[in-house]
């Protein structure tokens, strides 16, 4: 009778954390996606790199790896009392705010080469929440390992966009943008 918690009680604090952070996390990119209206023809007119996926490849990707963020970040948070649990929540919030942060950059503002250096600081925090999240639960640390693999891919895939598009931000007229030609 010594116990403060069974481990079933356990369990379910993390479910309980679980359930409020992945739908969190996914509705978060998904906002984020659809707050940053993507210009189609924009991007249809873009050159795209030979190793882009199918469109319907990345909200696929996204939904997962957003899940497998949820997860981890609910099992920091269940770790009351971690040594590391406070900086590694705030390297996480960081790193989501990068992330958020792309899609209205990329899509957006067409700007191609300032999203390349936002999708560097996404890794560089990336990384630094997987160490931090190491010191307080392993598991946490392994779900970002496809994160960092796909952010490592998807940089390849916006410098290749840059290099393929070097005049991105002009390809199209933005909404309500008036082109006057004589």
């Amino acid at each position: 009778m010594g116990e403060i918690a069974s481990p079933g009680q356990l369990r379910m604090s993390f479910v309980r954390w679980a359930l409020v952070t992945v739908p969190l996390v996914v509705f978060l990119g998904f906002l984020a996606g659809r707050v940053s209206s993507p210009d189609n023809r924009w991007y249809a007119a873009l050159r795209k790199p030979a190793a882009m996926p199918p469109p319907w490849a990345f909200p696929v990707a996204w939904t997962v790896l957003y899940i497998l963020l949820g997860v981890a970040i609910a099992m920091v948070l269940h770790a009351r009392g971690a040594r590391w649990r406070g900086i590694a929540i705030a390297l996480f919030a960081v790193s989501l705010a990068l992330n958020l942060a792309w899609s209205p950059l990329f899509f957006a503002a067409h700007q191609v080469l300032a999203a390349f250096a936002l999708i560097l600081g996404m890794f560089a925090f990336a990384v630094a929440t997987a160490f931090a999240f190491g010191r307080v639960r392993s598991a946490a640390a392994w779900l970002m390992v496809p994160y960092l693999v796909w952010l490592s891919f998807a940089a390849i895939l916006n410098w290749q966009t840059h290099r393929l598009n070097p005049d991105a931000e002009e390809l199209v007229p933005r909404h309500g943008a008036t082109q006057i030609t004589l």
